[in-house]
């Protein structure tokens, strides 16, 4: 079991984290994201309270010291269930466990939890309370502007209020409504406008609660200039998909000094992780892999970098050496340029 928290709960500063995203942001993903950046808030897949209870804890709870800071986030509706999984976030040494009250898939929508709990604010008030019961670390609700016919910015704001009411202390919130009829998940992330003005109001509604903006976020510097209205932003997609936009992160919004991680560093990570998680057996490399397929884009060899992870991670027995040998091939598209600093200053 993990239980060594590298920055404890009071260090958690929520000014950069990156969104729970089903299907990729595992534990591998995590681990990757990391070597990044040291001080952006991550998050888990969201993870069912029957998952965990009823189903095999270890494997969905696992994940190595160094993604911390790092919380777990669940999807459930039910608060004894809810307080008991908080506990076991507690005991696996996690820094934060989030509510989901903004998914809208099907499958989320038939558990009666995620993004329809909108409409059922004092539901959602006892689950915080059970969780901040059960447990002492920070307990946070991540959900939407609105769902389905809500209109204006009034319901939100009662919904918060309750929220608030019960000890909730954080939300994140996805600046978009959620249709739960007629439109698929990824038709939620992209079809119903941003309204970013109703969660700047939020926070001028309630100046003491640590107000998180999600949704639409592509670039460094829109995050910035979400900070002069919230207390911080949440990137989903964009940073996965372009994953060394975070190696600035720490300097630009944690002013940690020294310089950015190259992208050679970042891979010199990765390279350690994999021989620690391959040795340790259950494991294949495109696992891990899967998730960094992105990390030359925009540079020489990228097209090269990806093809080759992609035709043999996957196979048999494959190890780190497929890595270097992707590694190879971007040196060698900038060798006719006398110019291999693609892999040491990123220039």
């Amino acid at each position: 079991m993990q239980n060594s928290n590298l920055l404890s709960t009071a260090t958690l500063d929520r000014r950069f984290c990156v969104a729970p995203m089903l299907d990729w942001s595992d534990r591998h993903c995590r681990s990757f994201w990391r070597q990044l950046s040291r001080r952006a808030v991550l998050y888990t897949e969201m993870i069912t309270t029957g998952a965990l209870l009823h189903g095999d804890a270890e494997r969905h709870l696992r994940y190595s010291d160094i993604e911390h800071p790092l919380a777990l986030q669940l999807g459930g509706s039910d608060p004894a269930a809810l307080a008991s999984s908080a506990k076991l976030a507690e005991r696996w040494g996690y820094d934060e466990v989030n509510l989901n009250c903004g998914c809208p898939s099907d499958r989320v929508q038939n558990g009666a939890f995620g993004a329809c709990l909108m409409a059922r604010p004092a539901l959602v008030a006892d689950c915080v309370k059970a969780m901040r019961d059960a447990c002492s670390i920070a307990v946070t609700v991540k959900h939407r502007i609105g769902i389905d016919d809500q209109e204006g910015y009034e319901p939100m704001r009662d919904f918060v209020g309750a929220l608030a009411d019960a000890g909730c202390e954080t939300v994140i919130v996805h600046a978009r409504k959620a249709w739960l009829q007629g439109l698929s998940p990824k038709e939620n992330r992209e079809i119903p406008p941003l309204n970013y003005d109703f969660v700047y109001q939020l926070k001028r509604d309630f100046p003491a609660l640590e107000v998180i903006i999600n949704g639409g976020i592509e670039t460094l510097e829109q995050a910035a200039s979400h900070l002069s209205h919230v207390d911080g932003i949440m990137m989903g997609r964009s940073a996965y998909q372009n994953p060394f936009l975070l190696a600035e992160v720490d300097s630009r919004f944690y002013q940690q000094s020294g310089a950015s991680p190259t992208r050679l560093q970042v891979l010199d990570g990765v390279l350690d992780y994999i021989d620690r998680e391959l040795s340790a057996g259950g494991v294949r490399l495109n696992h891990i892999t899967r998730h960094i397929l992105g990390l030359f884009n925009g540079q020489p060899g990228a097209k090269q970098f990806r093809r080759h992870l992609s035709q043999h991670a996957h196979l048999p027995g494959a190890n780190a050496d497929v890595l270097r040998e992707a590694m190879a091939l971007v040196a060698a598209a900038n060798a006719p340029r006398h110019d291999d600093r693609i892999l040491v200053n990123d220039q």
